[in-house]
């Protein structure tokens, strides 16, 4: 059992860890003056979709598998997310005959106990990064009510191929940097400080590819996540629908 709890609570900052999942096909945007750097932002919206398209998204489901490296196990895995900032992920652990449910309901975090399988109320450092994550669409479509920035960096090379650069910097101080493919303007590689399962910053860098389109969006159906260079996570996306209507209830503490 203890052994189970342990890789249980390393999916319990999945999401934290797949930020170009959560993300899928609306990475934020800035409130500055850049205008270098927002001419690029410009880009990556229109290569996602388009404002208009992102803006008729009122909900998402993605459902794939996600690969735990380091307990050699993948797991069904089911992401919801409902605008302005709701977002909820299920994790099916057949091992453990049970589904741990991690959500958001726009002012709280919850969680099921991996020991009791009870519902209850996340730790604060999770409930962080979920909020985090559930708020980025907004960021987007509506920059207005951000405090997010981006700066324009030198270009990365990447086997070969000269990367844009973005830096993000949110609100709270939180940096992410995006690399650019130059041929598409689409996310390939992100790189951020995320947490562990125990709360402790980490490293970790997202590659995002195998790019399909979904209802007007690009969506990259194959995630990998390094964490502090070893091989943390791996995700295949299998299906995603939008629109389907989600109910508020369905992300509260029941």
């Amino acid at each position: 059992m203890k052994k189970t709890r342990t890789w249980i609570l390393g999916t319990m900052i999945l999401l934290a860890s797949l930020d170009a999942v959560a993300s899928y096909a609306q990475q934020t945007a800035a409130v500055g003056v850049n205008k270098e750097a927002m001419a690029v932002v410009d880009k990556m919206i229109v290569a996602m979709g388009g404002r208009k398209v992102l803006e008729s998204i009122k909900d998402t489901t993605i459902s794939g598998t996600a690969e735990i490296v380091q307990f050699g196990i993948t797991v069904p895995i089911t992401i919801y997310q409902k605008e302005p900032n709701k977002m909820r992920m299920d994790i099916t652990i057949a091992e453990a005959n049970m589904t741990i449910i991690q959500a958001f309901d726009g002012q709280k975090g919850w969680y099921t106990n991996p020991q009791s399988g009870s519902t209850e109320e996340m730790p604060d450092f999770m409930a962080k990064e979920m909020a985090r994550q559930a708020g980025e669409n907004q960021a987007l479509l509506y920059p207005q009510k951000s405090s997010v920035t981006y700066a324009l960096k030198p270009k990365a090379a990447i086997e070969g191929k000269d990367y844009i650069v973005l830096e993000q910097t949110q609100a709270d101080g939180h940096k992410t940097t995006l690399y650019l493919d130059p041929d598409t303007s689409l996310p390939y590689k992100t790189e951020t400080r995320t947490l562990d399962q125990n709360g402790a910053e980490v490293d970790s860098t997202t590659f995002s590819t195998n790019y399909q389109k979904v209802g007007g969006t690009m969506v990259p159906y194959s995630v990998r996540v390094v964490q502090n260079g070893s091989d943390a996570q791996r995700m295949t996306i299998t299906a995603v629908t939008y629109n389907t209507n989600l109910d508020d209830a369905f992300f509260t503490l029941k």
